[in-house]
């Protein structure tokens, strides 16, 4: 992966790839941000809708290769473009996602309330601009935050783990407990060290993502599958009682987590840090308490949760949304 940090260094980067046609994916947000690319596509949607990809993958012909500008929305667009068209893809994160590390990569049917996942993505390299994240919302800037933070703390207690993932969770845990305060506090339009510092984070935690993901992804996911609701703000939901009801069954990962982000309580700590992303319950997104039942049997079906250390079958999930309801 090439990786180099400032926009200033994106010419260079494309020519190292040899792209001379890229095309821009991104949102209505970006549409007319200077950049060098051959042509433009700003219809990238939420949860990378297979209608946005579709007209993504339309556009794409007669490129050489894919800019994502945008979240992990736009970024998992570019990747399923990618693995449909074999183009490589450079990612120019806007959130803390870190998407732009992997392959894999989820796309939503929202007429069948589903989200499946593909791979196969060429992401070959990132270019970060802080400045690009200096117009985010708080709670979009905190819900990205807590999903690389997930990504730190899942990795540790995943079953592909490797000493490499564990490396970049503890060295990005830090950083994200550390600077999401900041970045969510006042002047956080302004202070452009700091969202740096959480973009190195995301950084690591997205490199720690190769490991996979667990219980509080899951859920995440299906969140969104079927009620198209942000990824990173139901990462901030799901986390803290996810840790809870890992630290039976991974109680020494936790406390290498709590060691990371420099707190004895680690649950407490990523409570604190997720209240920045928004409410805590499930009821606050509108989820009816009657399909709690339904959405425990599909999450205990998706693989993040058949990877979690402590079994999550469909009777032990019902009783855990029954408590974030």
């Amino acid at each position: 992966m090439i990786v180099r940090w400032g926009l200033d260094a994106l010419p260079g980067v494309l020519d190292e790839l040899a792209v001379s046609r890229p095309l821009l994916i991104t949102t209505e947000r970006w549409r007319n941000v200077d950049l060098p690319v051959f042509d433009r596509f700003h219809g990238a949607r939420p949860h990378a809708e297979i209608a946005g990809v579709a007209a993504a993958c339309e556009a794409a012909k007669g490129a050489d290769g894919l800019i994502a500008l945008g979240g992990g929305s736009v970024i998992d667009t570019a990747k399923a473009v990618s693995g449909k068209t074999c183009l490589p893809v450079l990612c120019i994160p806007t959130t803390y996602s870190g998407a732009e590390w992997t392959a894999g990569y989820g796309i939503r049917d929202a007429p069948a309330r589903t989200k499946t996942g593909g791979t196969g993505a060429r992401t070959v390299a990132i270019v970060y601009e802080p400045e690009f994240t200096l117009s985010l919302p708080v709670r979009e800037s905190a819900g990205s935050a807590m999903n690389s933070l997930a990504h730190c703390a899942e990795a540790l207690y995943t079953v592909d783990r490797t000493a490499a993932t564990d490396s970049a969770a503890v060295a990005g845990a830090p950083l994200i407990s550390r600077w999401l305060p900041v970045v969510a506090g006042p002047g956080h339009d302004l202070d452009l060290e700091a969202r740096r510092h959480l973009l190195e984070g995301a950084m690591h935690a997205g490199t720690a993502l190769r490991a996979g993901v667990g219980l509080g992804h899951a859920i995440a996911q299906e969140l969104g599958a079927r009620y198209g609701l942000p990824h990173g703000t139901m990462n901030a939901v799901s986390l803290p009682p996810t840790l809870r009801f890992n630290s039976i069954a991974a109680a020494g990962e936790l406390a290498r987590f709590g060691e990371a982000i420099g707190s004895a309580d680690p649950v407490a700590r990523v409570s604190e840090l997720a209240a920045l992303a928004g409410p805590s319950r499930l009821r606050d997104y509108e989820v009816p308490r009657q399909d709690l039942l339904e959405l425990a049997q599909l999450i205990a079906e998706r693989p993040a949760a058949k990877g979690n250390p402590r079994p999550a079958t469909p009777e032990a999930v019902l009783a855990l949304l029954g408590e974030m309801w």
